[in-house]
C-alpha cells in the first residue's frame, strides 16, 4: 500500500469515527430526552394508579418500531430487541414510582 493510500484510508477512518462518534452523542441525549418523558408517565401513572405498563401500547411500538427499521435498513430483531429493553427499563422506573 502506498502512502498517498494509507493516507486517504486513514483520513477515511478519521471521518467515519468523528460521524460515530457524533451519533452516540446523539442517541445518548435522544436516550435521555425520551426518559424524561417516561418518567413523567410514570409520575402521572403512579397519581392515578395506571399500572406501570401498558401491553397493548408496547405491542404497537414494536410494531411501529419494525416497521421504521424496515425502512431504515436495520435489522427488526435488533430494533425490537433494543426496544424490549427501553420498555423495560421505563416500567422498572415506573414501578419505582408506585411504590
Amino acid at each position: 500500500m502506498t502512502t498517498d493510500t494509507s493516507s486517504r484510508a486513514a483520513d477515511l477512518l478519521a471521518d467515519h469515527r468523528a460521524s460515530i462518534d457524533r451519533l452516540d452523542a446523539i442517541l445518548v441525549y435522544t436516550l435521555a430526552e425520551r426518559f424524561r418523558h417516561t418518567q413523567e408517565v410514570g409520575l402521572l401513572k403512579a397519581e392515578h394508579d395506571l399500572p406501570p405498563s401498558d401491553p397493548a401500547r408496547e405491542d404497537k411500538q414494536i410494531a411501529r418500531l419494525e416497521a421504521l427499521s424496515r425502512e431504515a435498513g436495520l435489522d427488526p430483531a435488533f430494533a425490537k430487541k433494543f426496544l424490549a429493553f427501553i420498555i423495560e427499563e421505563v416500567i422498572r422506573h415506573h414501578r419505582k414510582h408506585q411504590s
